[in-house]
């Protein structure tokens, strides 16, 4: 009876594979697992060479993979290359390539690539926003300042399996240089063919663990699983969406409805609540960055350095983090934050006064400059759409009022914002800075004179200069140390730029997603990750 009951039931099920054809065209797929990510910012471009936002990095160091990455604590850990040596004089770095690493298009990736890639980084032609932090490299400054052709960089490819990377001096932190997106390889092959459009879906060939999927401005990027990635078959989650929107609280409210798995940063005002209501997705870590105004020091009255002083004097910052950031930022009386690598910061010397004494020396440094009840200061605050920035504008420009000072918030979205401090159409401007590395010199550079991208307060310093030229050439860690903090001091002195808080960073994280680790540098990695089935 029961091998009648299932010969029966195997002539049925032929019967139906005949009809509807194999079995597993009848058996219902896996769903396709998606991240999907508020990431807060519309990111510029995806071109690695050009880019210089944290919005943009969190997509392209998932799209490209560059000689090293970053682990999941946030230290540095092989990528591209599954090893490498160094000289005794510690200017030579070869890099052994894995010989199973191709492009999304399936084609190997090369040392050629990285010559290529560095080569076109540092080519003025380029017009990079990040070629400075690629300066340690032999003849580096000199390429991008159009001093050297290209092919005399200090990069060489030693066959297809190995590059050579040559400095101008030790550089102890160049394998973490190279982890930052302006080390990341482009496809010649792609880029040459289509010019500006290789960024276009389909046309963009990349290395990482995911490729480009779609792009629709002012609504998403999506990513996608990169088949041909050399790691691919541990690659768990399919693809992940991007989010640009700037609407914070907005954007708070599609993650409590299920529209996000994360949220890249949060309304201030909310954290109260998240901390009472969502502890184990709230995620708030020390992060390595800096909150702080460019000054236009070119244009009045922001050439005036009595003037600068007297504004960073009079900031109230223990009130603005505990009451209107109030996520554990630390106010910032200098540049470099602690614990900051081989580095003792240096602070302003003003920074013990009271905040009565502070803000009775600020309004004799404006009188002396010339403001006063007769002749108040006025200028233009500008800041990119977020909830968080109005905030602290806000308050800043109540603090700036006790001294007669009247202030007028202008308010653009982020790209508006970052072209014009690019090109100086601002007095007063808010701006970031997320170290690339664990050194004060991934913050001091930007105040060099030839920092031309990011030195938005056009800050130029022979001294200044001078320090940091001598540090980036001084082996010895002590001599080195020695010679940014003078230079720190400097930039204190002069307050280009008023730093007002050191940062946090803020993200809200679904329970579902697994393998999230916070890091200095609030680094992930999709390939890390995978999502739980809820």
């Amino acid at each position: 009876m029961a091998h009648s009951t299932i010969r029966r039931a195997a002539q049925v099920l032929a019967a139906a594979v005949v009809m509807v054809g194999p079995i597993s065209a009848i058996m219902p797929a896996a769903a396709e697992k998606v991240l999907r990510i508020a990431n807060m910012a519309e990111p510029e471009t995806l071109d690695p060479h050009k880019s210089s936002t944290v919005d943009a990095s969190n997509i392209l160091r998932n799209l490209f993979e560059g000689l090293m990455v970053l682990d999941p604590s946030g230290n540095v850990a092989p990528g591209v290359a599954e090893s490498f040596s160094i000289s005794e004089d510690g200017l030579t770095y070869s890099f052994r390539l894995r010989s199973n690493a191709k492009w999304s298009n399936g084609e190997p990736v090369t040392a050629y690539d990285f010559v290529y890639s560095l080569r076109r980084i540092e080519d003025p032609k380029t017009h990079s926003q990040y070629a400075e932090v690629l300066y340690p490299i032999k003849n580096a400054q000199e390429v991008n300042t159009g001093k050297a052709a290209p092919t005399e960089l200090g990069v060489a490819a030693s066959g297809p399996g190995t590059v050579e990377i040559t400095l101008k001096a030790p550089t102890p932190y160049f394998l973490q240089l190279l982890t930052h997106t302006s080390a990341l390889p482009v496809n010649e092959r792609a880029v040459t063919r289509f010019g500006d459009e290789w960024l276009k879906p389909g046309n963009m060939a990349s290395n990482g663990a995911y490729m480009l999927g779609d792009v629709k401005p002012n609504s998403h990027v999506r990513i996608v699983k990169n088949p041909n990635y050399w790691d691919a078959a541990k690659i768990t989650i399919d693809a992940a969406v991007f989010d640009p929107s700037e609407d914070r609280a907005g954007v708070l409210k599609r993650y409590r409805a299920g529209e996000f798995d994360v949220l890249r940063d949060l309304p201030n005002d909310q954290l109260a609540w998240l901390r009472q209501n969502m502890p184990q997705e709230l995620h708030i870590a020390p992060y390595a960055g800096v909150y702080f105004y460019a000054l236009n020091t070119t244009k009045p009255p922001f050439n005036d350095k009595r003037v600068r002083l007297a504004l960073s004097m009079a900031i109230n910052r223990e009130i603005l983090v505990e009451k209107i950031t109030a996520a554990g930022e630390l106010p910032a009386y200098g540049f470099v934050p602690d614990g900051t690598a081989n580095y003792t910061p240096r602070r302003a010397p003003w920074r013990t006064m009271s905040q009565a004494q502070r803000e009775t020396a600020a309004q004799k440094l404006l009188s002396e400059a010339g403001y006063g009840p007769n002749k108040p200061l006025r200028f233009e605050l500008a800041y990119n759409t977020s909830e968080n920035h109005k905030r602290i504008a806000i308050a800043l420009a109540a603090m700036w009022k006790k001294l007669n000072v009247s202030v007028e918030l202008v308010n653009t979205e982020w790209k508006v914002h970052l072209s014009n401090m690019r090109i100086g159409n601002f007095q007063m401007g808010r701006e970031g800075w997320i170290a690339d590395y664990n050194d004060a010199q991934s913050y001091l550079f930007l105040l060099q004179t030839s920092t031309r991208q990011q030195n938005y307060s056009r800050f130029s310093n022979p001294e200044y200069d001078r320090l940091m030229d001598e540090a980036s050439v001084t082996a010895d860690a002590g001599k080195r140390a020695a010679l940014l903090e003078q230079a720190e001091g400097i930039l204190l002195e002069e307050m280009p730029v008023i730093p007002i808080y050191f940062y946090v960073s803020k993200n809200l994280v679904s329970t579902k997603v697994k393998g999230w680790q916070d890091n200095p540098l609030d680094a992930e990695y999709l390939r890390n990750l995978s999502l739980a089935e809820q």
